[in-house]
């Protein structure tokens, strides 16, 4: 059974907090609660998040001033943030959002099934990133082996076998470029299609 992503969801408001898990509960993830900007940089220092659902209008840190943080800070400038905005929610604002690193904004009360749908995109691409990671891991390690044996007939059965799983990386991240929505998580699709690449190179050197 594949391990769960973990989703951290940032908003000051407990009853909002409780209406977000409601609605992502079906995703069957592991869903991480943070009750102001301070908690989830605490969050993120011990756990490694495919998501993170953060509220731009929180009392002290905003979702702003959150966001810039997680973004200046190389473990987590990566994850992907999706912000969540009141109704009156100034709409000039957004260009400040996507500066900070947003990769989309989503506004309350929130449509359920889109809630939901959104957050499959990224949970998927975490998914193929972790499958892909795990192919890249065992490639390396192929490669530091026959650079100290030299080459042999193992050689040739684990390219065979790390070939077919890249052709299974290949067909799944072909299947998220087909998704409907490609706004969100268009960025994490990129650096996906970059490690693809540097997979590809890695075996032709191996021949």
């Amino acid at each position: 059974m594949s391990a769960r992503a973990k989703i951290l969801l940032v908003d000051d408001r407990p009853a909002n907090l409780v209406a977000l898990e409601a609605i992502l509960g079906s995703l069957n993830q592991s869903l991480v609660r943070a009750g102001s900007g301070e908690d989830a940089l605490r969050a993120l220092l011990h756990d490694d998040f495919a998501l993170i659902l953060l509220d731009a209008q929180m009392p002290g840190m905003d979702g702003f001033e959150t966001a810039t943080r997680i973004k200046a800070r190389e473990r987590t400038k990566s994850v992907p943030i999706i912000f969540l905005t009141a109704n009156d929610f100034d709409t000039h604002l957004a260009y400040r959002g996507y500066a900070t690193g947003a990769a989309d904004f989503l506004t309350k009360p929130f449509d359920p099934w889109l809630l939901r749908a959104k957050v499959q995109v990224f949970v998927d691409l975490w998914h193929a990133s972790r499958k892909l990671s795990a192919q890249a891991d065992m490639l390396r390690r192929s490669l530091d082996e026959r650079q100290a044996t030299g080459p042999g007939r193992a050689d040739v059965d684990v390219v065979t076998d790390l070939r077919s799983r890249l052709a299974g990386v290949e067909e799944a991240v072909a299947e998220l470029d087909t998704d409907a929505d490609m706004g969100p998580g268009s960025d994490a699709r990129r650096r996906l299609g970059q490690r693809l690449d540097e997979l590809r190179r890695w075996l032709v050197a191996l021949g």
